[in-house]
């Protein structure tokens, strides 16, 4: 008999299809079972329900150990939409003083994945957050009649203080994004959003716990798994101690209600942030609870921008505070000494460039050109410097030394304060002159107005605070920061380092004596406060869009300096109508605690006076 290979093949092939189909079987149920966990815990939802038991939040204390944020308890509606059973509707929406409409948006909202990427029926899932005291303890007696639904206890931030809102920032809702970069967070979980709630989350936010509880095969919660014995305690927050002064900060927040503007103030020796003002702002308060949306969409759109933080993100030309890192970039390169005398002429330089001035002697040297803020002598200096071709070849080159002590000085790169959203303001650079005029085709004179704080050169009242503190300290600072201890943690090492600029130490001494010039008989001698040594600088930047802005720096004791101080008032005119006074009563309120008899009527101007009057725009 004839062997059949057709056959034989026939039948490889059909145990090989067999084969190929036990081992795609196989890889699927491997796939199933130990790879993709989504099965496993649709399978252990059916018997557990894992409950997250949510960590109280740190506590933020200011420097003197005021509580300045703390907590109060919130509740959550959840749902496991497979468990929910039929139920009175109308009676669950009375009771949550909801509608039915939108009860039945919600659970629509619900199951988008795309407003909710992580929806699963078996899983919690938020229904609605925040329920008042009132509603809570009415639902809480009804809950049995509402099978699948369960109330999650959270935490609220409460604040002891109307003030500081853009330093502390706020809590909101996880977004995709958030819970995409970090596995700890589900959906409904909170997070810092802004200031010191956010760039110090990690430390406040604690560690989430987990209760499992058991279900009966109808579903039905029978109690703790074992008696509890794989339950997981939640870890609380760590506490914060803010470097903050509470209650300057509040008094400098008074000074500059009805202006639009920044305050800083720093304690030189540690680089600790005592006060940060940025004006307007708001109640921080305003963006707690159920109407946190309608609030930030409110300050969002609110013409005066309050959510922009002016201190650390606000870019402005600094004007005449800008001075002393002139006359200490000459002092380094050589182009000056202590007694190098410029004439201060109301005319031009060499017959191309107005500067314009005011009356005082002439010529004069360094120190007292600080002390009367001649604009003349900066801007010989600066063209002594960047014209000297002998010692730099090209003004191209000698421009790029200029700039790079400035940014050793703080200037034109974040300093890397511990809060989010720094700017860095803007040092031009050799390149941006190029571009702009041409290689080789521009000169001291072109450029002029940068010696004195103006043109292309912008900062944010951080960094001029933080050069104040430098010369306060006589040549070095330590990076500005809000957070003075973290609980049960020792404070990163970069907010502690000494940095020094690439300017002699020695130098300092000198500028420090102009600005003690200016107060005792200069620009800044509305900063003379009785039995305080003040040293200071004006600043008056040139605006195009409306009135100049009023700038002062100062720091005191002169000898044993405690505070340093940046004032920035936009539209405000000269920097010794507002920025002095508000300055040296800030000055005042923190070396005394309070402000003297004779000084009273400072204080009552500036509470008073309302510059967004003066701005050239008006809130439409």
């Amino acid at each position: 008999m004839r062997k059949d290979y057709n056959l034989e093949k026939r039948k490889y092939v059909i145990g090989g299809i067999v084969v190929v189909i036990v081992v795609i079987y196989l890889i699927q149920l491997f796939s199933l079972q130990v790879l993709d966990s989504r099965y496993k815990e649709y399978a252990d939802s059916n018997a557990f329900l894992r409950k997250a038991v949510y960590p109280s939040r740190g506590i933020i204390y200011d420097r003197e150990g005021r509580v300045v944020v703390f907590n109060q308890p919130a509740y959550d509606v959840m749902l496991i939409p497979r468990d929910v059973q039929p139920f009175d509707t109308i009676d669950f929406c009375n009771t949550l003083g909801i509608t039915r409409e939108q009860f039945d948006k919600r659970m629509v909202d619900m199951k988008d994945r795309r407003l909710n990427p992580g929806y699963s029926s078996y899983t919690p899932q938020v229904f609605m957050t925040h329920l008042s005291p009132e509603d809570y303890g009415k639902l809480q007696e009804k809950m049995y009649r509402f099978p699948g639904f369960f109330i999650q206890k959270r935490i609220l931030r409460q604040y002891n203080y109307n003030c500081a809102a853009n330093v502390l920032g706020n809590i909101r809702e996880v977004s995709k994004t958030d819970i995409d970069r970090d596995p700890y967070y589900r959906s409904g979980d909170y997070t810092g959003d802004l200031g010191v709630e956010k760039s110090y989350e990690r430390y406040l936010r604690g560690e989430k716990g987990v209760e499992i509880l058991i279900r009966d095969a109808r579903g039905q919660i029978q109690g703790r798994y074992e008696d509890g014995a794989h339950d997981r305690g939640a870890v609380s927050g760590r506490n914060l101690k803010l470097s903050l002064d509470i209650e300057l900060q509040q008094y400098a927040e008074s000074l500059m209600v009805n202006k639009i503007g920044a305050v800083v103030a720093i304690e030189p020796k540690t680089g600790e942030i005592l006060a940060m003002v940025s004006a307007p702002s708001y109640d921080p308060s305003l963006l707690v609870g159920r109407q946190r949306g309608a609030n930030y969409r409110m300050l969002t759109n609110d013409f005066y921008k309050p959510l922009f933080d002016r201190a650390l993100m606000g870019a402005y030309p600094p004007g005449s505070t800008f001075k002393p890192t002139q006359g200490l970039i000459f002092l380094e390169e050589g182009i000056i000494n202590t007694a190098t005398t410029y004439p201060c002429y109301h005319g031009y330089i060499n017959g191309r460039l107005k500067v314009g001035c005011h009356g005082h002697g002439s010529p004069l040297p360094l120190k007292p050109a600080l002390a009367t803020s001649c604009n003349a002598y900066f801007c010989w200096g600066f063209k002594a410097m960047i014209d000297r071709r002998s010692k730099y070849g090209t003004p191209a080159k000698a421009f790029e030394v200029w700039k790079n002590h400035l940014v050793s000085l703080g200037y034109g790169y974040k300093l890397g304060v511990d809060l989010p959203g720094e700017s860095r303001g803007f040092i031009p650079n050799a390149k941006f002159y190029d571009k702009f005029y041409g290689e080789n085709r521009w000169s001291a004179n072109t450029i002029i107005s940068v010696a004195i704080g103006q043109g292309e050169v912008l900062a944010t009242p951080l960094q001029i605070a933080n050069l104040c503190a430098t010369i306060a300290n006589r040549g070095w600072f330590i990076t500005p920061h809000v957070v003075k201890e973290i609980q049960d943690t020792v404070m990163p090492a970069e907010l502690l380092e000494r940095r020094y600029p690439t300017i002699e130490q020695s130098y300092f001494a000198d500028i420090a004596e102009g600005m003690r010039g200016a107060v005792l008989g200069g620009t800044c001698r509305g900063a003379n406060l009785p039995g305080i040594e003040v040293a200071g600088k004006t600043g008056t930047a040139q605006n195009p869009h409306g009135r100049d802005h009023s700038a002062f720096i100062g720091f005191a004791p002169y000898d044993d300096p405690q505070i340093a101080v940046c004032v920035y008032v936009e539209n405000a005119g000269f920097g010794a109508t507002y920025g002095v006074p508000i300055g040296s009563l800030v000055i005042e309120k923190y070396l005394n605690g309070e402000i003297s008899e004779g000084r009273k009527y400072i204080e009552n101007n500036m509470l008073e006076a309302n510059t967004i009057l003066y701005s050239g725009v008006k809130k439409h």
